[in-house]
Order: C-alpha cells, then structure tokens, then sequence
C-alpha cells in the first residue's frame, strides 16, 4: 500500500518516541547519543526543563493571534538579539528558508527605495543552501535541487567559495548584495576564514552593497559565540537569517538588520500568519538567556575544542579513510576519501548507537547539542571508530 506522505523523505528503521538531553530514545527502549540534533536545532538537548515550562506556561495560556495584533514576546526577544549584536530591527519567521526570503526581499527593496531598483542581483557561493523554497534553492545554485522545477530564477550570481578574486569580479551596477554562510553546513562543513568574511565587508562598503550572513545553521552559539561571524572581528552584516538552534526545537526564525537596511520594510512589504507566534516566542526567549547565560558559551568552546582534538586523533587512526577534519566549533564534520561514502558511514554510526548526519562533499557532519560533555565526546569517538572500522568502499 503507498504511503500517504511525499516520498521526500528515507528514514531510517528507528522510531524515536522521546528524548533526554543529549540522548535520543527509541520505541523499543534502546538510547542513541544524538550528534545531529535535528540538524543543528536542539541547541539545549532535548526536553530542557526551561523550555517545556514555558512552552507549557504559554500553551495554557494563549497559542495564535497573527501579527494583526502585538506579541509582546517578540518586542522582548527582538530587544535582546539587537542588544549586543550588529541589529536594530527584527523580523520573525518559521523558518529559515523564510529568513532567507525576507533578507532577500530586504535587500532589493532596500535599493529600490534608494532610488536603484536596477541593484537587484546577489553573490552567493559554491556549495550554498539557502533552504528550499524557490527563492532558497535558487539562491543556493545546487542542480540538484532545482532539477525539475522550471526555468532558474533570475538575480543570482554564483562564484566559487572561498575566491575573493571571483567576487570582485561579479560586482557589476545591478547586484545589491553578497549572501554567504560563514559557515557551510550541507556544503560539507567548511568555514570561510575570517579573513575573507573581513574583505567581504571591505567589498560591501566600498561598492555600496548589503552584506547578509545565513547563520541559520552556526549560529545560536554553535561556534562558541553568539553568531559565528563575531570570530571575524570587524565584520558585522547587514542582514542576518537565524533559525534552527534560536528556537531550540521549536520552529522558529528570524531576519536581522540595521536600522539603515530594514527601516525601509513598512507596512505591506512584508509578513508572516505564523511568524513569531506566542508559543515560538516562549521558547525563543528561554533559549537566548540560556545561550547567553554566564559561562555557557565558554563552555561551548571547550567542548568544541575536546571534540575536534578526539576527532583529529580519530582521522589519523583511519587516515587511509578520512580525508580531514573540518568545521568550526560544534559544528564539525569528517571529509571522507574517495570511495567511501558518508551515508555509509552514518548508517554503522547509527548501528553504535551514534546518530550523525551526511553532507555535501562526502562529509560526515556532526552538530550535537551545546550542552554536551567530555563524556559524551569520548561516547561519540568510540562509536565513530567501530564505525569507521567497519566502513568498506563502495
């Protein structure tokens, strides 16, 4: 008999009915150490007290209004991202995708106000996702993701990651904006060094443009600060997409601006039914003080950097199959050498109780909880060697 659902999806055998902080637990009873977290979502763990009481709190009390009417969490939770960020003004969504359609939708507007509406294509790079709405896929350039749904969407102008010399050139009179991702996730993990963030923003003043970071993925404290493009210095965007690990489980976004890119978005350029909704506004809330509580991103740190010490020793034990080590903070991956494949190696993690992701560029990615421990680091390793161990080509 066919599935109701769309066959978007391949899961695998295990059927999760609960979780406990860093630990997934299967309908049979069985506990798998969960080192994907939803892809990079459940930034607390799972079920963290604070956050259930408040989803709790709000759910008895009040879930839909629509932005016809004021949520006062939003006011809070907007005052605390642009208190010590590069923002001034917020816009919530669901999602990331969706963040990423309101800093596109931001920018062009932003020159269309300014007298320029020719200024409407953006620069984004290699190995970008962007999400999968239309906008988003077409954003990110991936062919196998826009196979099969019509013709390319006009504005984008792809160069390679990491190429400086290749941005310079693309700037012509028509683009707006450079759209990148300080770190690539389903790319295949890769950091853009701090340095070229740097010249990004040097290029950005210097031709007018508007720089965005999709921090959907690293940010949320997943690098060990705030957003990951604070390590870069004097680099702060213009507009930021953030989701995932901001709500910590509950769907959740949001777009970023300075006063100067977003003050342009009045009434009727913008909206959302759901968007910033009481319930993702709870949370939300409970999730930046925890992020930003005293120590916790310290602590980050140090288990990012425990992580990829085990990991490097990890890939010199297996080095006739890992290729490198990469990523940035809790948000890490294992390059694997041709022949053998990322897919594989998740399915024999899994088969160790270990639960990992595959992305681009045959990488095995890992962005496990922040609360994680040394304990749980080691757990991690020990399974990713059996893993590894049983990893043939093919």
């Amino acid at each position: 008999m066919p599935t109701p659902l769309f066959d978007t999806y391949a899961p695998p055998s295990q059927i999760f009915e609960r979780g406990e902080g860093v630990f997934l637990i299967e309908r049979s009873g069985d506990k798998y150490l969960d080192f994907i977290s939803g892809i990079a979502v459940n930034a607390l763990g799972h079920a963290h007290p604070k956050a259930v009481a408040a989803l709790k709190a709000q759910a008895d009390k009040l879930w839909h209004t629509s932005n016809m009417f004021t949520v006062p969490g939003q006011h809070e939770l907007a005052a605390k991202y642009c208190q010590n960020s590069f923002a001034d003004r917020v816009f919530f969504t669901n999602s990331g995708t969706e963040a990423i359609e309101c800093a596109i939708k931001t920018a062009r507007h932003y020159h269309f106000v300014n007298g320029r509406p020719d200024r409407y294509r953006i620069i984004t790079f290699t190995g970008a996702f962007h999400g999968r709405t239309y906008g988003g896929i077409n954003a990110g350039g991936n062919p196998a993701y826009l196979e099969g749904f019509g013709p390319r969407m006009e504005g984008f102008d792809s160069v390679p990651f990491g190429d400086h010399d290749a941005v310079k050139a693309a700037i012509t009179e028509e683009t707006a904006a450079i759209l990148v991702e300080p770190v690539q996730g389903e790319g295949g993990v890769r950091a853009l060094p701090d340095v070229c963030l740097r010249g990004l923003r040097q290029l950005c003043d210097e031709h007018g443009l508007l720089l965005i970071y999709d921090e959907v993925q690293c940010g949320a404290g997943r690098t060990g600060k705030l957003w990951a493009h604070e390590w870069a210095g004097s680099a702060a965007p213009d507009i930021m997409a953030v989701a995932k690990g901001v709500g910590g489980g509950f769907p959740m976004g949001a777009c970023l601006t300075t006063e100067a890119a977003g003050a342009h978005m009045v009434v009727g350029t913008h909206g959302s039914t759901f968007g910033g909704n009481p319930l993702a506004m709870a949370v939300g809330n409970v999730v930046y003080d925890e992020l930003t509580a005293p120590g916790f991103l310290d602590h980050v740190v140090d288990m990012s950097n425990f992580l990829h010490q085990q990991l490097h020793g990890l890939a010199d034990t297996h080095s006739a199959k890992v290729e490198e080590v990469r990523g940035k903070g809790l948000l890490v991956g294992l390059k694997l050498k041709t022949g053998y494949v990322n897919k594989t190696l998740a399915k024999h993690a899994r088969d160790n109780h270990l639960l990992i992701g595959a992305a681009g560029d045959n990488v095995a990615r890992m962005a496990p909880p922040l609360i994680i421990e040394e304990a749980h680091a080691r757990q991690a390793v020990e399974a990713l060697d059996k893993a590894l161990a049983a990893l043939e080509q093919g």
